[in-house]
């Protein structure tokens, strides 16, 4: 038996399909978006805004927004796309060691619907994650996993839409353990990365950004984005990079 659809759901469905697709950065409004509008609810507004802007951004732009806020870089060093796909979302931490595989499997099970796992490895000598881990995060609805650490099965994992992130590849693993901790702080290079914060992944790099700090980056990548592209159009009219940037 089909759906019912009442007058209102239809008009609401119809504003929606016509709000998207006037979407452009020229008209964008992130001023009052936050984190939590990575998932659709009430305000579907800001979520369909701010999911139009990050899936036409890379890292890059972000890196740039943050290093201007900030004055460091959000940078999380020597972490190497796997298979080449992108990925933004909300952070669910876990922290093990290369033995314990263990660990991966139960942040699977405790991990929400469209989190990105952020597994912080003591060493990389075992991997942590692979093929069958991957299947299985994907079953629950996970968004990505990022290891900092080892992963193997790569040649499966370039088949699969779903991006992985790893220092390094290997094809040993550890035990089913299951002895780490779960959605605690970890410290990486003097950074501490907290459940809930914002991750960025692409072929550039992976990027964090902290929950409270989320609304200010993304403006001011917005900012960043719209003078790129002004600064192309330049280009495209034979003005040298060097006029545009005033360094002559």
């Amino acid at each position: 038996m089909s759906k019912k659809l009442s007058p209102n759901s239809v008009f609401q469905k119809k504003f929606k399909k016509n709000f998207k697709k006037n979407l452009s950065l020229e008209n964008l409004n992130l001023e009052n978006v936050s984190i939590d509008d990575l998932q659709e609810n009430n305000n579907f507004e800001n979520y369909y805004q701010l999911k139009f802007f990050l899936d036409n951004i890379s890292s890059c732009q972000l890196a740039d927004a943050y290093l201007n806020i900030v004055k460091r870089s959000p940078t999380i060093y020597n972490l190497k796309s796997i298979n080449n796909l992108k990925v933004y979302g909300k952070i669910f931490t876990c922290e093990t060691n290369s033995y314990d595989w263990g660990t991966s499997a139960i942040a699977i099970d405790k991990a929400k619907l469209d989190d990105i796992l952020f597994i912080s490895v003591v060493d990389d000598k075992s991997a942590v994650w692979g093929e069958i881990a991957s299947k299985a995060a994907i079953k629950k609805g996970i968004k990505s996993c990022v290891i900092y650490g080892s992963c193997r099965d790569v040649d499966v994992l370039y088949e699969l839409d779903f991006p992985i992130f790893a220092l390094n590849t290997v094809p040993n693993a550890g035990s089913p353990l299951g002895l780490g901790k779960f959605n605690e702080f970890i410290e990486i290079d003097n950074r501490k990365i907290s459940n809930d914060d914002f991750l960025f992944a692409d072929e550039n790099g992976v990027i964090v950004i902290e929950k409270n700090l989320f609304n200010k980056v993304i403006c001011e990548t917005l900012s960043i984005k719209i003078n790129e592209s002004k600064y192309i159009s330049k280009i495209n009219d034979n003005i040298s990079l060097s006029t545009i940037v005033d360094l002559k």
